[in-house]
């Protein structure tokens, strides 16, 4: 994970939550997610996995990460031909902006260590 210059997470919805063995593999590390970007990609039945990725926002801001604006969403209930087209412009949008702060903030440490 200390080598990754970005990260995509990719959760399911649990009771407007992630689930509990998320947290566990986010809190396996600590100082390897700081001053990197992190993504999210999420699904669930009719929300997308919003509140998951929303509950998320939290804790990555406490590893004092930067989380990109734009999720890919999946609503699973939409049959995959219809959202293909959609998810693809959003996959495209997270991708692009994981790697524009992905180089960013590896020439920023690099100029200067990130300390917490």
């Amino acid at each position: 994970m200390d080598r990754a210059e970005a990260f995509a997470v990719v959760t399911p919805e649990y009771n407007r939550s992630f689930p509990a063995s998320l947290k566990q593999a986010i809190d396996a590390a600590y100082d390897e997610w700081h001053a990197k970007p992190v993504g999210f990609v999420s699904y669930g039945l009719r929300s997308y996995g919003t509140c998951a990725v929303e509950a998320l926002r939290g804790v990555f801001a406490e590893l004092h990460t930067v989380t990109v604006r734009d999720v890919v969403g999946i609503d699973l209930l939409v049959d995959a031909e219809r959202r293909t087209e959609s998810q693809a412009r959003a996959a495209t949008a997270l991708l692009d902006q994981l790697v524009w702060w992905g180089m960013a903030l590896r020439e920023a440490r690099a100029r200067r260590p990130y300390m917490t």
